[in-house]
């Protein structure tokens, strides 16, 4: 009898044992699957170095960066971004993220594709009232934004880099566009001639060139006025 008893009770204490560890083991299992749903909900987005060089080479086009495209990260590639950010209705952050990157027509990993756009990156209506009030718009600053912008036609183009290979300050073809081989001319130029080096083609660089300016060109803007070439 003696030995029956002790059998029941080591079993009882076995069985007691066995039921614990299985109770201790769930919660651990249950903590690894709540980790790693939140590492996956968490994927921070990065831009890659081609893709900030390939930004780099749009803002200097829109002449709001002006250094080498290295594809790092600087002050000025960040406050050209913050510039684009503003023009475009995104949120001025200064960084790349996906909202940025596909408003620059920048193409886009699998691994970003599957991170999706973040609703911050856009700019509120907040964002929008408070920056309006605490820089209120003057009537000089209106008459500013609507200013007329000289624009280079393609021939003009052309004909500038043909004057610009005379002097031999380009060594291209005349494609008619405004690449950076030919704002490197223009710059000499400009600089030769005691003009403003801006290494765009503005009415006053034209009119020294002997380049005719069109109806349009001739009833707006002024000498100073910067070209934009697309």
């Amino acid at each position: 009898m003696k030995t029956v008893l002790l059998l029941m009770a080591a079993f009882l204490i076995f069985a007691s044992s066995v039921f614990a560890q299985s109770s201790s083991a769930a919660p651990s299992s249950t903590a690894t699957s709540s980790t790693t749903s939140s590492t996956k909900k968490s994927a921070i987005f990065r831009p890659t170095k081609d893709q900030i060089t390939q930004v780099q080479k749009i803002l200097k086009d829109k002449k709001l960066y002006t250094l080498e495209a290295t594809g790092k990260y600087d002050d000025g590639t960040r406050n050209g971004i913050k510039s684009f950010q503003k023009d475009n209705g995104l949120k001025e952050t200064g960084t790349l993220n996906r909202a940025t990157l596909e408003k620059f027509g920048v193409e886009l990993t699998d691994a970003q594709k599957a991170i999706p756009v973040s609703p911050n990156s856009f700019a509120s209506s907040d964002d929008k009232t408070a920056k309006a009030k605490s820089s209120p718009k003057t009537a000089s600053t209106k008459s500013s934004s609507n200013t007329t912008i000289f624009r280079a036609t393609s021939d003009q183009v052309k004909s500038a880099q043909k004057v610009l290979k005379d002097k031999s300050m380009y060594g291209g073809d005349q494609s008619g566009k405004l690449d950076d081989a030919t704002r490197d001319g223009l710059k000499k130029y400009q600089e030769a001639n005691g003009l403003k080096v801006t290494g765009t083609l503005n009415q006053a660089t034209l009119e020294k060139m002997g380049i005719e300016l069109t109806d349009k060109q001739k009833g707006g803007t002024n000498s100073s006025a910067t070209t934009t070439q697309k």
